[in-house]
């Protein structure tokens, strides 16, 4: 069941420059690059605690960033058997999907072209594993750890990853 996210406004930087509709594109305009992900919420229900496994890295200026696991599918998979994969891969922890979350979007420009990048979120139950970023063929995780739920929202660095949190808190009651 896909529930909408609320989204910030798209960051287009380079609105501003393009001038009113109908105005030819300057010359400089960067190419697009279209990126899908996927990934999720992956929650351990066996404490009395919700506990939720959350990925640390660092963003390109060298400042740690705590987010959700996520990446892009491989070969012929689709948006949940990525989250699935991604998830482990990045903490260490399998899990089943409940339900999906939702989608983000967001900008960014990269290597002299502009990314329209989607993740696509789920809510999974913890099935097995343990807290490890070893598993990470690309070791973009510097580190994991175990969140409380209700602490999630404080702990992410991005506000569209705070929404889905909220979302999965108000969700997860109608699975357990």
């Amino acid at each position: 069941m896909d529930r909408p996210v609320p989204s910030a406004p798209k960051r287009t930087p380079l609105t501003v420059s393009m001038g009113s509709p109908g105005t030819p594109a300057p010359q400089h305009q960067l190419p697009t690059v279209e990126e899908v992900s996927a990934g999720g919420i992956v929650v351990d229900t066996t404490s009395g605690t919700l506990n939720v496994a959350i990925i640390a890295r660092l963003n390109r200026g060298g400042r740690l960033e705590w987010c959700l696991p996520k990446g892009h599918p491989e070969n012929q998979e689709d948006s949940e058997q990525a989250a699935v994969r991604e998830i482990e891969e990045e903490t260490g922890i399998r899990g089943d999907i409940l339900t999906a979350l939702g989608s983000i979007d967001y900008w960014f420009t990269v290597s002299g072209h502009r990314v329209h990048k989607t993740v696509h979120h789920f809510l999974l139950v913890a099935t097995g594993g343990h807290l490890t970023i070893e598993n990470d063929p690309d070791h973009e995780a510097v580190d994991v750890a175990w969140v409380p739920l209700d602490e999630l929202g404080r702990k992410l660095s991005f506000p569209n990853e705070r929404r889905i949190a909220d979302l999965a808190r108000e969700v997860l009651p109608n699975y357990l």
